[in-house]
Parts: structure tokens; C-alpha cells; sequence
């Protein structure tokens, strides 16, 4: 079992604390969210919440998830750091790899891809990317990042993408795992067929254990049954030691989470108090989920 600790909607100043203390506590990773802006309006529903409406405002912070990468990773030696998921959608994947690649030598290796399609049409649209045929260009995009990050010259003729010889250095001094996210069937099949594991949003217990034997049987119609393969999970009803081995019995490998909300902090607060809560749970539960 893993520990990853989520940032997501922090004051970006206090994120080179954020990650020194979660690496001092035993957190594994940080998961690194994106958000290219606020739109006024929007013509679609988001996903995860059950109105469909936005649960953050104009005013919420966000960093581009690899520069935020980059920037912690230079004052920790540990953890790792992997996008939750990164919107691929509204994105050129050649520019991507190119930013991958940087953030993966930076670190050390120390960096996941955690990627979705995106949920929306302004995302889209106003980064000149089509929102038609959007799953079909993830595909793809997928496939151009894989081929450019595995290092060597390389080129690409696709539906979408297109070019000749190219090569990226330097490649990154590892391999770069991909997390597929989503919950739908289509992104679920996604992550059986091509990724090293699967990002949840917020579910309740009994949807995650239901999604995560489905994955388990798409991989094993991709003849994957044995691979190893990540469950990164936000479960919204499952805590504490109990709910965390709970969580561990069905599958769940990672445990994404924000220690200072059990203490009744919001995004917003000042840091030394989140510093405390961290310290608290590696104290109170990563250091007694194995006992």
C-alpha cells in the first residue's frame, strides 16, 4: 500500500513544503492535477460531481502540473510526482513529450504520466484542439508520446499526427509509467490496453470495488491478467486504518488523499498547520498500515 498526497487547490507557494513534509512522513508520491483555466461558462457537465457543476471558482489556484513537478522535485529526493490526470485532449502531444522528457531528467526519473481525454468543449476549442473525434485523438496522442519518450529517432503518420524523423534528448532515465483516468467503459479499456495503471476522481467504496474487477477483467482479455498495475484511488467513504486495508483488499495499490481535511482545514489554509496534519498521518497510519 501507497501514499500519495494530493495538492490540488493549494496556494502555490506552499507547495515546496507540501512536498518536503510528505516525503518526510512516508508519502510515496504527489498527485499533481491540472486545470488550464476557468471559463465563464461551460457547455458541458463536469464529471465528478453529482450536478455536474464545478466544485472550485475563478479565483482557485492552479500550477501547470509539470512545472509544479519539476519545482518540488528540486527540494525532495524520494517522492515521486505523476499528473492526476493530465487532460490530453486539449494538448499537442509532440510539445508534451518535449516537456515529459524535461521534467523526467529533472527529477531523476521520478515522474508518472496520469492521463485523461478531458471534459471540456472551451478546454478544447480555445487551445485549438477539435473536441470532435476527441477519444480517437487520445488514442493516438498516446501513441506519439510512447514512441517519442522510449527515446531513439523515431517518426509518426497518423489520422491526427503527422511527422518525420525526430528525436528527443535527452529520453528519460527510465522508463514513464502511464496512468489512464476516467470511469467510464471506454477509458477503463483505455487503461487495460495501453497503461501501467488506473487513476480514479472521488468514488464511494463500492463503485471503486466494482470498477477495479472490471479492469481486472478488460486486462485479462488483453492477456495483461499478470502485469503489474497500478489502482490509484480517491475514495470519499473509506478512512483510517481500517478503511484504508479495506480499500487495500480489493485492489486499491495507492491511496491518493489530503491529510489536513480529516482536521478541518480547507485548501486555503496556512501551511504550518497542513505541515502538522501530514506529520500526523505518516505518523498514525503510514507508519501502521503494514502492522
Amino acid at each position: 500500500m501507497k501514499f500519495t498526497l494530493s495538492i490540488a487547490m493549494n496556494p502555490l507557494d506552499q507547495l515546496g513544503e507540501l512536498a518536503r513534509a510528505a516525503e518526510e512522513a512516508g508519502f510515496s508520491s504527489i498527485a499533481l492535477p491540472d486545470s488550464l483555466f476557468y471559463s465563464e461558462t461551460v457547455s458541458a457537465d463536469y464529471p465528478y460531481t453529482p450536478d455536474g457543476s464545478r466544485f472550485w471558482t475563478e479565483e482557485t489556484p492552479w500550477a501547470d502540473p509539470l512545472v509544479a513537478a519539476a519545482s518540488m522535485g528540486a527540494v525532495t529526493e524520494r517522492l515521486t510526482f505523476y499528473t492526476s490526470v493530465l487532460k490530453l485532449g486539449s494538448r499537442n502531444p509532440v510539445l508534451l513529450a518535449r516537456q515529459v522528457n524535461s521534467v523526467a531528467a529533472l527529477t531523476g526519473g521520478r515522474f508518472g504520466l496520469g492521463l485523461g481525454v478531458g471534459w471540456s468543449p472551451e478546454e478544447f476549442r480555445w487551445c485549438g484542439a477539435p473536441y470532435e473525434k476527441r477519444g480517437k485523438r487520445v488514442d493516438e496522442a498516446i501513441d506519439v508520446l510512447r514512441l517519442i519518450l522510449d527515446g531513439g529517432m523515431v517518426e509518426f503518420h497518423g489520422e491526427f499526427f503527422d511527422f518525420d524523423k525526430l528525436r528527443m534528448s535527452p529520453a528519460p532515465p527510465s522508463r514513464v509509467p502511464f496512468y489512464i483516468g476516467g470511469h467510464t467503459d471506454v477509458a477503463l479499456r483505455r487503461a487495460a490496453r495501453v497503461a501501467d495503471g488506473w487513476s480514479s476522481a472521488m468514488m464511494k467504496f463500492d463503485d471503486l470495488r466494482d470498477t477495479i474487477a472490471k479492469v481486472r477483467g478488460l486486462l485479462a482479455e488483453q492477456g495483461r491478467a499478470e502485469d503489474p498495475f497500478e489502482y490509484q484511488a480517491v475514495c470519499i467513504d473509506k478512512f483510517g486504518l481500517d478503511g484504508y486495508r479495506e480499500q487495500g483488499d480489493i485492489g486499491v495499490t495507492d491511496i491518493i488523499t489530503m491529510p489536513w481535511v480529516f482536521d478541518g482545514l480547507g485548501f486555503d489554509a496556512e501551511v504550518g498547520p497542513k505541515l502538522d496534519s501530514i506529520k500526523k498521518f505518516g505518523d498514525e497510519i503510514i507508519a501502521k498500515i503494514g502492522d
